[in-house]
């Protein structure tokens, strides 16, 4: 059966595509990759509450996640590590403006650019609660907690016995088996892969019927990382508007947001409120099963929805498809002891971001799970989030979210506008609506410009085709007429310089003082010459400006032999040498056009040698590494993506933990991929060497469907 009505509100593809290129290892068999055991063989498991571990079940859209029951039965522990929320890319909040002032009453503070002012939103001086409001709203929903009763009440901890709880990543489903004071438990748990639906199948001994029961119930809204606030329940509504015999409607209404929500069940059961948030669902009969789908919308659905049967169906197919199509690698055979840990990351980064960076929106940093930084996402990091789809086979999860680009275009352009520039300028942390968040950071990243021409060319890469050309030439214009009017004209030195105001990818730079950062010159470099081979492609002309830009920025800057953090910086390696090492991108993430080999090579062992790396980030290592690959230096690149130290801890649900107020970061889990990507396809030039990236006489590397990087 098709719900087309439920479906035609939105655009979502399985964004495979099948396997291409295959490369073999000299030293494996000429066979393909047994894909279903390569993938089972890291199916994350656990025996007992760890609240830094909960497992998810998600589409890219919507995600749930889960205790050790299958369900959100226990969400206290994991307030300690990671919340159990319910989160979509569409649920949203936002608190009304406090004094009744509006966004466009937040006071810019004035930088001098070149002799002109332009104004950032970077200063909560005498306008605080204006600013963190802005920095507030909206913010993501927990849109609901659905977990087990036990007697009528919420079991503890202690009542729990018997554990054992694994994801089967090659079905899509969460299994569950347990005892609750002795009850012998079964749950089944999995997300629909095309509609916002989680579906349930609940089994006990029919003797204890009647002492299980389900319980639906929901927050406030908050802006904090659980999504939720249960302390205020007169600030929302919950309103059953249908109830039928095995299904309920209601309504959710937070100030001017609203959503609904669905419970559909199977067997015969009864539905009772239990106060004015809480809705318990009980078994009626002696099979000692029950059986449920739960469905989220921003529209209010009359349509039939899918059986629970039919929601684990569609899962195993997607999830069977998925794995079978598009890229995979595996290392088994590897005499180095650290091959299969990075089999088990890269296997379940390759899960985690399809169902938490696969939207219809750039994702947040902590995607579908909690809210980091309210749930808003950060645009400069959704390349680390997203290129890899492109090079993994899966061209399609990247194209998801490009559209957003185009719903805040005007907004960007206004923004662009209002500083003096052309084109459009992209924001920093954003919601859906694509207003910048005040930061004494943010509004003066510039990082995130050039990204959707990158995004753009992943794509003709992929479908070389005029359409393509059609589809986003509107966004690589737009955004190579900022680049190119933001660079300034240094009439002294006859040179294109960036900056200042300015804070480079490597944040910890004031803006009035720092000019001509490396990273953000290189990636203008690259862009812009992206831009003009568009152009040529489309039968235009290069564009006489975007060229005169591009052959007159400013060289890398360089002392003593290696590349700076940026012109003003002698201090790179000792005062600064923390937060993103940036200085290595050039060469690694990008293609290094403007880099000299050589002095890249002594910049990545003085970085090596000197950089405090407690205090860098998860995206940082891949960096590295690709930097390292490029260079030629494959055990350098291992050793960076591999190396011990408390940004690069890997849970095993296969999140990378950064520290406890952000205890999943997924640009971690989407830059490994990208770089062991490089590592094994190579890159546009590389040596022709099968896996150029990895050491050979230590790893055995197999893959196939990987695309080199630009």
């Amino acid at each position: 059966m098709e719900y087309s009505g439920l479906l035609l509100s939105r655009r979502r593809f399985l964004g495979i595509v099948p396997a291409g290129l295959c490369a073999i290892s000299a030293a494996g068999a000429q066979d393909r990759i047994h894909r279903r055991s390569l993938v089972r063989r890291h199916n994350p498991f656990s025996n007992a509450i760890d609240p830094r571990s909960p497992l998810t079940v998600g589409n890219g859209e919507f995600a749930f996640t889960a205790d050790v029951t299958g369900l959100q039965t226990f969400p206290e522990p994991y307030e300690r590590g990671i919340p159990l929320c319910t989160q979509s890319q569409w649920g949203w909040h936002s608190f009304p403006c406090p004094g009744g002032k509006s966004p466009g009453d937040l006071r810019l503070t004035p930088y001098d650019t070149y002799g002109r002012q332009v104004g950032y939103p970077t200063s909560p001086d005498g306008q605080q609660e204006l600013f963190d409001w802005l920095r507030e709203n909206p913010h993501r929903l927990h849109l609901g907690r659905i977990g087990l009763l036990l007697d009528g009440g919420q079991p503890k901890p202690a009542d729990l016995q018997e554990v054992h709880q694994t994801l089967d990543l090659w079905s899509g489903i969460l299994e569950s088996a347990f005892r609750l004071q002795g009850i012998p438990v079964r749950v089944e748990t999995c997300c629909h892969p095309r509609l916002d639906i989680l579906a349930v199948r609940i089994s006990s001994v029919p003797a204890e019927q009647g002492r299980l029961a389900v319980v639906l119930e929901f927050p406030c809204a908050s802006p904090q990382m659980s999504a939720a606030d249960w302390s205020h329940p007169e600030a929302h509504a919950s309103k059953p508007i249908k109830q039928a015999a095995h299904r309920l409607d209601i309504l959710r209404e937070l100030d001017k947001d609203r959503y609904f929500t669905i419970l559909d069940w199977e067997e015969p059961a009864s539905l009772e409120r239990e106060g004015p948030h809480r809705f318990v669902l009980r078994p009626e009969h002696k099979g000692g099963r029950l059986s449920f789908v739960c469905f989220f919308s921003p529209h209010l659905i009359n349509e039939t929805l899918p059986t629970p049967a039919g929601a684990f169906e569609a899962s195993r197919a997607h999830w069977s498809r998925f794995w079978s199509e598009g890229g995979t690698l595996e290392l088994a055979g590897s005499r180095d002891a650290r091959a299969h840990e990075l089999e088990r990351r890269i296997t379940l980064s390759q899960y985690l971001t399809a169902i938490q960076c696969a939207g219809s929106m750039p994702p947040q940093e902590t995607g579908l799970t909690c809210n980091s930084w309210y749930g808003k996402f950060h645009l400069e990091m959704h390349w680390w989030h997203a290129t890899h789809f492109a090079l993994w086979g899966r061209t399609r999860l990247l194209e998801r979210s490009l559209g957003w680009y185009r719903s805040i275009l005007a907004s960007a352009r206004e923004k662009a506008r209002t500083q003096g520039y052309s084109g459009a300028r992209w924001p920093k942390m954003v919601g859906p609506d694509g207003r910048d968040s005040p930061s004494a950071i943010g509004p003066l990243l510039i990082w995130q410009q050039p990204h959707p021409i990158y995004f753009a060319e992943l794509c003709y890469r992929s479908e070389p085709s005029r359409s393509t050309l059609e589809a986003y030439k509107e966004l690589v214009f737009e955004s190579a007429d900022f680049m190119a009017s933001y660079a300034f004209w240094d009439q002294k030195r006859s040179r294109f310089v960036l900056g200042p105001p300015v804070i480079p990818a490597q944040e910890n730079h004031p803006p009035r003082q720092t000019w001509n950062p490396t990273f953000e010159l290189e990636y203008w470099a690259q862009g812009l010459d992206l831009a003009q081979r568009w152009r040529k492609r489309l039968g235009m002309p290069r564009e006489p400006h975007w060229e005169r830009v591009r052959a007159n920025l400013s060289a890398l800057p360089v002392k003593d032999g290696v590349y700076l953090a940026h012109e003003n910086c002698p201090e790179t390696y000792s005062e600064r040498n923390r937060n993103h090492p940036s200085m290595l991108a050039p060469l690694g993430m990008l293609s290094g056009s403007k880099a000299d080999r050589e002095t890249m090579r002594r910049t990545l062992h003085k970085v090596l040698a000197t950089w405090r790396w407690q205090d860098t980030w998860g995206w940082d290592y891949p960096m590295v590494a690709m930097c390292a690959a490029r260079l030629g230096e494959p055990d350098a690149a291992v050793d960076a993506l591999m190396m011990e130290t408390p940004k690069n801890t890997w849970l095993p649900n296969g999140h990378n933990w950064q520290r406890p107020n952000l205890p999943l970061y997924l640009p971690g889990n989407g830059g490994l991929l990208a770089a062991v990507a490089l590592m094994a396809a190579g890159w546009e030039g590389a040596p022709q060497a099968h896996a150029p990236g990895f050491p050979a006489k230590s790893w055995t590397v197999r893959w196939e469907g990987l695309v080199p990087i630009l």
